[in-house]
């Protein structure tokens, strides 16, 4: 029997999953770590605090399931994407990695695109254009801003790709990540020679690039003592968070569409060519479905804005002990009916990406009243951040892109509620499918994919992988929720020279 490990260096923390060959999940396990935000719209984490997340958590997994080492035969990884981890000649953590969502690199997005010739031919090279969440923009700020660090850089990796190198010594990672560097020629699957020669950059700084389900290396015998496991053990390439995430809810084929509400919320179409919006307005990526692509569309801030609002705001709730204040704030929200008495929420916390590709965006709450009250609030906010997906959706169906399913997933799918809100603001029915832990799942899978139980990824998730419910849309509030998009969609475009304003307070 061969046992397989996924492993999800995500934003708040990690979480690893065994499965068995069939697909069943043995035992799960979850650690968590802080974010340090040593300036407004900065972001940052140490990346020792991802290895310790590792290792405690694929520990406890061996553990619960009491499978022998020998049986897990190889480890899956994913996380958050675009994140920068820079790396000396020893091997050594120069700073403390710059996250997915830091906004600090516009100027360097400016140099970017002026280097590469203009935004159409930067989309031309990588197929997106320099949005400040993506890791070339922060090997730049690196050398404006740091410049004694960057003399000293040997490689730049992912977040998932730095637990590989401690797992395995080796320098590598996914087209699927990889696409999200902005150095990916993801037409061809491969590093773009041409926009690394304008940026001055040497490819020798980024790892060797692999689809999804191959093997790039297997466990030293330091790392497998620690982990409770053995040198057998292989460790397949595995996707980006979002990749991984579509593959572990069974987006592996054209039409379905996934819908993911983490920390931050993703629209995600698998596509069999490499369609790109010229616009720049979504990204085209490679998928974790070898020789496949998918587009996407980010909210920046998803259940991340719910999780603000009950942290800064609910702060009794917060604190409180013996309760759930999600539980507290659902069931508020629910009270309150669909449009909010007139209350929106712009989930523009972190900045946004989709559609705007705009850093010195700022959320706020519009429309409110001494009437409004926080049931209000609450509804306000996931109904902002659903309405703020659906502007991604919008433009996949303006691209001709089928979309006949639509699976959601992430933590924020746990909400009846908000689940309901996202089928009437989308009006389409919102499936949930048997396996609910996302990334991990996914690169589990593709594990299994790599020492060759399943013939490709497609088979294994038709093996594993079934819808299990579906909530329809409710044709009253569909019809409310349309009449309220439009009003939505104008508040960032109104509300755009304020917020720059006052970004320079």
């Amino acid at each position: 029997m061969a046992n397989t490990i996924g492993v999800d260096i995500g934003t708040s923390g990690t979480k690893s999953l065994l499965i068995d060959p069939d697909g069943n999940i043995l035992a799960e396990s979850s650690a968590t770590y802080a974010v340090s935000m040593p300036k407004p719209l900065w972001t940052e984490q140490d990346p020792e605090d991802w290895w310790n997340a590792t290792v405690k958590t694929i520990r406890a997994v061996v553990k619960q399931a009491r499978v022998k080492p020998d049986s897990v035969k190889a480890i899956g990884l994913s996380g958050q994407m675009h994140g920068s981890v820079f790396l000396d000649k020893a091997g050594k953590v120069l700073r403390p990695a710059l996250l997915w969502n830091d906004q600090r690199t516009a100027e360097e997005c400016d140099e970017i695109t002026r280097l590469a010739g203009g935004r159409k031919q930067l989309i031309r090279m990588v197929a997106n254009p320099a949005l400040t969440g993506f890791t070339a923009p922060k090997i730049l700020w690196l050398r404006n801003k740091e410049p004694k660090r960057f003399e000293r850089l040997q490689h730049v990796l992912l977040p998932k790709d730095e637990i590989r190198r401690r797992l395995t010594g080796e320098i590598a990672t996914d087209v699927s990540d990889a696409s999200g560097m902005l150095l990916l020629d993801v037409r061809k699957r491969k590093w773009s020679t041409e926009l690394l020669g304008k940026l001055g950059l040497d490819q020798s700084l980024l790892g060797e690039v692999y689809e999804s389900e191959q093997v790039t290396g297997s466990l030293t015998s330091e790392v497998a003592q620690k982990l409770g496991l053995t040198t057998d053990c292989k460790v397949v390439a595995g996707a980006g968070d979002c990749a991984a995430g579509a593959v572990g809810n069974g987006i592996v084929r054209k039409g379905v569409l996934m819908a993911s509400l983490g920390t931050s919320g993703v629209m995600f179409v698998h596509s069999d060519e490499p369609q790109i919006d010229e616009q720049g307005r979504l990204h085209t990526f490679c998928h974790a479905v070898h020789g496949k692509w998918h587009m996407m569309g980010v909210t920046l801030s998803a259940a991340g804005s719910l999780q603000w609002f009950v942290e800064q705001l609910c702060t009794e709730l917060a604190t409180r002990r013996g309760s759930d204040p999600y539980q507290t704030i659902n069931a508020e929200a629910m009270a309150i009916k669909p449009g909010c008495d007139g209350l929106l929420f712009a989930p523009y916390l972190a900045g946004e990406r989709t559609p705007h590709a705009d850093s010195k965006a700022r959320a706020c709450f519009v429309g409110m009243t001494n009437a409004h009250q926080r049931g209000h609030m609450a509804r306000a906010v996931m109904e902002g951040v659903a309405m703020s997906l659906r502007e991604s959706l919008e433009i996949i169906k303006e691209l001709g892109v089928p979309v006949r399913e639509m699976r959601l997933g992430g933590g924020g799918a746990k909400s009846n509620l908000w689940k309901q809100i996202f089928a009437d603001v989308m009006d389409q029915s919102a499936c949930t499918i048997n396996a609910e832990q996302g990334p991990a799942y996914g690169v589990a899978l593709l594990a299994s994919v790599g020492i060759g139980q399943y013939k490709n990824i497609e088979e294994a998730c038709k093996a594993t992988i079934e819808v299990v419910k579906k909530t329809p849309p409710k044709k009253a509030t569909v019809k409310t929720y349309n009449q309220l998009f439009p009003v939505y969609q104008s508040l960032y475009s109104s509300l755009k020279d304020i917020n720059a304003k006052l970004g320079e307070f």
